[in-house]
Formats: C-alpha cells, structure tokens, sequence
C-alpha cells in the first residue's frame, strides 16, 4: 500500500541523517528517531517523520504514529488517505498516546494493527522492560502494582516514565492493547459481544463499550459489520474448535527458511512439529499460559506485501508483510499474550533496515546481508522451557517431557503434552545442573520473564552449578530476546553491534560459525 512519490533518498536515511545512532557499551539504548515522543521531540525531527507519512512509508509503522486534528483520527503513516496538511498533524509514540488526546483509529488503515516498535526489543532500561511486559498482559492480570514489582520501581515511578517516553501511563496502554484484541475477536470470531468483553481483558461490558467507542467511533456491533470481506469469511469458519486466524504482521524484508528450519531441527516431540516441504511448512506447537493451554500454527508461506492486517496487523507494500497464524486456546483471555509470545518466537517486531544496514556496511557480512535480507534472530515462546532445553539438549527435552510433562485435555495429533515446568522438574530430577537450574528457576532467584533485567539475569544463570557461559549466551539471545549477544570464544567486531546476534545468525545460516548448541 506504500506510494513513494518523494523524489530523493529513502526517508529511512534522511531520518538517520537527523539523529545518528551511536553506539558506546553493551547496554547502549539505540533508539530509532521515529520512537521519539511528540511532546520532547524536535520540531525539525517532526518535520522529518511528515516526509514519511507524505511517503506513504509502510517501513515506519509502528515506530510511530501520526494524528490529524481537523478530522479526529490518527493513522499509521502508510496509510493510504490523502496526505494532510504538516499543520494539521502531530505525532505519537504509540497508539495509546493518540487515543489519550482523543483520536480514534482509523477506519481504513487500521493503525493498531501495526508491528509492534522494534525499540520496545531492544532496550533494556525501565521503560524498554515495562513496554515488553505490558503486551504480555500483566497489567491486565496483575495491575500497575503487580507491573511495578517487577521491575522493581515504584508505580509512580513507573508512571512518570512510560507517561514522560512514550505519552500514555500502564493502564491507558494495556487499554489501548485490550481494544485490539477486542477487534480481532469482534471483526473474526462469532462469539457473542459479551464473551468478547471479558476475553479481551476488560472488567466488564460497559467498560469494553465505552473502550470500542471511544477508540473507534463505533459500537462493538458496528465494528463487527464494518469488518473487511476477508475478516468476515474467516469469521463464518472461526469456531472455538477451529481456532482465532490472525496474521502476524512483520516489519520489512523476512526470511522465514531459516527461522522454520531452526524450528524443525529443534522441535521436542510430543510438544512440537514442523510438518510440509521447505517454503510450505507449518510449525505447531502447545503452550502454556496464564489462564490455560494453547495450541498454535504458523505457516512459513509469506503473505504478500500490501494487505490489510486481521490479527496484529501488516506492513504496507515495501514494508512488510505477515505470516498466517491460527490459535487454539481454552480460555481466549490468554489471545493477546500468545500472540505476543509468537511474535517473541518469530522476531516479528525487529528493525530489519537499521540491522541490515549496520552489518552490510562490514566486509565480511555484506555478501551474507544481501543473499539474506531481513535475517530474523528466533526467540522462543516459553524462556523457562528453552532454559532447560538449551542445557539438556534435544533427546533428554523429549526424555522430561515424556515423563513429567502434562497431558492436554484434547492432544490434537502428535502434540500431546506441555513442557514439564521447572517446579515439576526441580522435585521429579532435583540433582545436578539440570535440577539446580529447574530450582533456581521455580524459586524465581532465575527471573526469565520479558521484563527481566538481562544483565541481572545473566548473573543468576551463571551462578547456577555447572551452567556454562555459552549455554547462559544462547538463553540470553533466545528467552531474553537480546539482539547484541557474542558467545564466549572467537572474538566478534564491535564493529558489529549492536546487532551481534543477529550477525552471528548470517555467519551461521551461511555455514561460517558453530552451532552454539
């Protein structure tokens, strides 16, 4: 749906033109010039993120978001409406923060349907950690309180930060998150408004339609009639049986070969199966989640740049494109946070452009860039699971699982259990390292969570008995999702950060570095 019609260089280099990025230590925050907050950005920064919307630059979804004061309504800056006049427009950092000054979503570009901001990821400060933990759903389930403790702040400390960042508080963003979800369900489920309610995480139905109004200008009946031809067909087949369809957007170029081959050479059988031939394959796995169980399938068949986004959005043409997800879930409460899980599993929240330029820009790494555009660094779904896994390796995973795991109520084929959870195991198997690290992370000294500090963690994981330093490097990258991990061994370019995991994963999909594991 992008429409570059501005002569000149890319928007994405103008804007790295204005704000260079630097990079200093390993826990340098770099933050992209589109995520800055319109009430502390620059004037000339502002101007800047219009040429982007004046592009129609579907890269920049989600980054940031822009709104139109004659009209009400804030937009994604790839959506495709008449560009309007610089004057009339201002600029978010997040969709809360436009619904907060009292702009509702746009009809036609859907802007909370976008890819989640790549800064989110990387950034390992407050804000970054509360920002990952609020789209996990903790707010929903354990309010500002539970969310503060985590991070080990002060609610209204926490609250002054997002509020200062990002332009809206916890509570307006897990609200802005629970509308979305509400969306979904409404626009490709049939499940009736009041179920929808209280599954999307609001407390009750008056609270969910005055959300749905505020937030879209229409009832929750009315959102449900104006949903795409698309939505609606998959809506006649989305039965509680046969699962939520969603379209998991992603941002930029994608390689999915890679990512699903890494899946199948890593699934545990009896909680994961890839099934098909490369470029048709489906990734299948169980999950275990707050209020219950879920199954899930993802395809690897791309979706093609320039559609209109169901689950969590698409990028426009040019910019992304998205991966076909469906979920099975017990209790749909759990939709957003299994969604944010997979987007985790198949990095779909990464910045491929300021990735790829950074590392095309070194000898060595150019080749492999430009044979692999948009080279994700896989997460995982579950970090305590992989935690064990990535110690035991494959067979004894599928030993414990067989063993200690928890049979599903209704197995669907081969996937018949959940991954024993490290209280289970810590009790079942308490010796050696394996038992030591299932302990330490049942007790919670081990804290793998998305808001878990990444140095703090390390730390703990390296004081488990017998956990050495490169197995604690690979759960850094994968259950932390840190995107500028070097393994201890051949020394890895500065050069290269702070992408290096996702370096080390060209030198590796080329077959010019070990496998960690």
């Amino acid at each position: 749906m992008s429409d570059f019609r501005q002569p000149g260089p890319p928007v994405w280099r103008r804007l790295d033109s204005v704000t260079p990025q630097t990079v200093a230590t390993p826990q340098t925050v770099v933050t992209p010039p589109t995520a800055r907050t319109a009430g502390h950005a620059h004037a000339h920064d502002d101007d800047v993120r219009y040429e982007a919307v004046r592009s129609r630059d579907a890269r920049f979804d989600g980054a940031f978001f822009f709104a139109v004061e004659t009209t009400g309504i804030y937009c994604r800056p790839s959506c495709p409406a008449v560009t309007p006049k610089r004057r009339n427009v201002r600029f978010f950092a997040t969709a809360a923060a436009a619904q907060g000054s009292g702009f509702r979503a746009c009809r036609r570009c859907r802007p909370d349907a976008v890819p989640g901001s790549a800064e989110w990821n990387v950034r390992a400060d407050v804000v970054g950690r509360a920002m990952r933990l609020i789209g996990d759903g903790v707010v929903d389930r354990e309010g500002v309180a539970g969310l503060a403790v985590r991070l080990g702040y002060s609610a209204r400390q926490v609250q002054r930060q997002l509020t200062a960042e990002v332009g809206a508080g916890p509570v307006a963003l897990a609200r802005a998150q629970r509308a979305h979800t509400a969306r979904v369900l409404l626009q490709t489920t049939g499940l009736p408004v009041t179920e929808i309610a209280f599954a999307s995480g609001f407390a009750s139905v008056r609270q969910f339609n005055d959300t749905v109004r505020a937030v879209y200008a229409a009832t929750p009946s009315e959102l449900r009639a104006a949903a795409p031809a698309r939505d609606r067909a998959a809506r006649r087949t989305a039965t509680p049986s046969a699962g939520v369809p969603l379209r998991l957007a992603h941002r930029g170029p994608y390689q999915p070969g890679p990512v699903f081959d890494l899946l199948q050479r890593e699934a545990v059988a009896g909680i994961e199966e890839v099934s098909g031939g490369p470029g048709r394959r489906v990734y299948r796995r169980t999950l275990r989640l707050p209020y219950g169980t879920g199954i899930v399938a993802v395809q690897e068949r791309l979706g093609p740049s320039g559609g209109t986004g169901t689950g969590t959005g698409t990028g426009g043409g040019g910019g992304g494109g998205w991966l076909e997800a469906r979920l099975h879930l017990t209790d749909l409460r759990d939709l957003t946070t299994s969604v944010q899980r997979l987007r985790r599993l198949f990095d779909l929240d990464a910045d491929p452009y300021a990735v790829d330029e950074r590392l095309g820009a070194d000898p060595r790494l150019a080749p492999l860039v430009a044979a692999r555009p948009g080279l994700r660094s896989p997460g995982t779904a579950d970090p305590e699971e992989f935690a064990v896994r990535a110690l035991v390796g494959r067979a004894e995973a599928e030993r414990l699982v067989r063993r200690y795991g928890k049979v599903l109520d209704a197995p669907c084929g081969t996937l018949t259990h959940l991954f024993p959870e490290p209280a289970v195991l810590a009790e079942a198997e308490p010796e050696g390292t394996p038992g030591a690290l299932a302990a330490a992370l049942a007790d919670g000294t081990v804290g793998l969570d998305p808001g878990a500090d990444r140095d703090g963690a390390e730390r703990a994981l390296l004081a488990v008995p017998g956990l050495d330093a490169r197995t604690v490097a690979v759960v850094r990258t994968r259950a932390l999702g840190d995107p500028d991990v070097a393994p201890p061994g051949p020394a890895v370019p500065d050069t290269w950060r702070p992408w290096r995991s996702y370096a080390l994963n060209h030198l590796r999909a080329a077959g010019e570095w070990e496998n960690d594991r």
